[in-house]
């Protein structure tokens, strides 16, 4: 594969069905311009995506992200996807991933401004090496999201629930997280309640039990941390959800973030509380770089 490898995707009609929708994909240069200037994923972030990490070759959890693609979709009022186009497209982006380690990206944007269809595209290109944060841990800084728990469903069209192109905010919390001396940021609720990361999953132990903050109040559900959920499940653990009060994550044993292509970093800190890498930490990765 070279470098990146880009995959323009003529969208069908929802409830068109077919075996094969081959001819409504285009491999283009993903280093020539492939998006009109109207195009309003860039624009204005008009759009949402997912992210798949590829292990040799193997897309992983491809039905799950397909799934959460129409929901941001739903979410943001564009038309419902295709969803066996879209794995097909996940299958040939896959074809051109290396051994190792990749990622395939899928967007759906709003199309040119006053256009008639929605624009699509997948790339694939080689991960970045993650061994590090995998293995010796992240630090935390946690970062009031500037909304209570409730604003999600309060106020739909803040879109909390969907994984939209527009991550200037997350982008900016990351940036905030390094000034601070950190790697990366957990977003606290403005009344004192745990959300998720920026790019990531949270994963808390407390004893034998796992929990993560409910999939509510605006807090992507995380394709990863459910594939980690079904690991500890078959180990015979307890994982669960539910609301966590901020101050419960100085109580924390542990603590992962976990997202599709880093996978589960351990947190060595959360703010100024130090954490220990949890000897659990090189099993669930082993598991996430399984075919799923």
């Amino acid at each position: 594969m070279a470098t990146r490898f880009a995959l323009m995707i003529v969208p069908a009609e929802a409830d068109e069905e077919r075996a094969d929708f081959s001819d409504s994909f285009r491999a283009v240069d993903a280093s020539a311009p492939a998006l009109s200037v109207g195009e309003l994923s860039t624009q204005r972030g008009d759009g949402v995506f997912e992210s798949i990490g590829v292990v040799d070759g193997h897309p992983q959890e491809v039905e799950a992200h397909v799934q959460r693609l129409a929901h941001s979709a739903e979410l943001c009022e564009l038309p419902p996807p295709n969803l066996e186009q879209w794995r097909q497209a996940v299958a040939v982006a896959a074809s051109e991933c290396p051994r190792g380690e990749a990622v395939i990206k899928l967007i759906l944007s709003r199309g040119v401004e006053h256009g008639p269809t929605p624009t699509a595209w997948a790339t694939a290109t080689r991960a970045g090496d993650f061994t590090v944060p995998r293995t010796d841990g992240i630090r935390v800084v946690t970062l009031d999201r500037g909304y209570d728990i409730g604003a999600a469903e309060r106020a739909p069209w803040l879109l909390l629930g969907a994984k939209t192109l527009s991550y200037a905010v997350n982008m900016a919390a990351i940036r905030e997280a390094h000034r601070r001396g950190a790697n990366d940021a957990v977003f606290l609720s403005s009344d004192g309640f745990v959300l998720e990361a920026p790019t990531a999953s949270l994963i808390l132990r407390f004893g034998d039990r796992f929990i993560t903050p409910a999939p509510s109040g605006g807090i992507l559900h995380g394709t990863t941390q459910l594939s980690v959920y079904e690991h500890l499940a078959a180990r015979g653990f307890d994982a669960g959800y539910a609301q966590i009060p901020a101050s419960d994550l100085a109580k924390a044993d542990a603590a992962w973030l976990v997202s599709s292509v880093r996978l589960a970093a351990p947190i060595v800190a959360i703010d100024d509380r130090v954490l220990p890498i949890d000897p659990l930490t090189t099993e669930i990765n082993a598991f996430l770089l399984s075919p799923r």
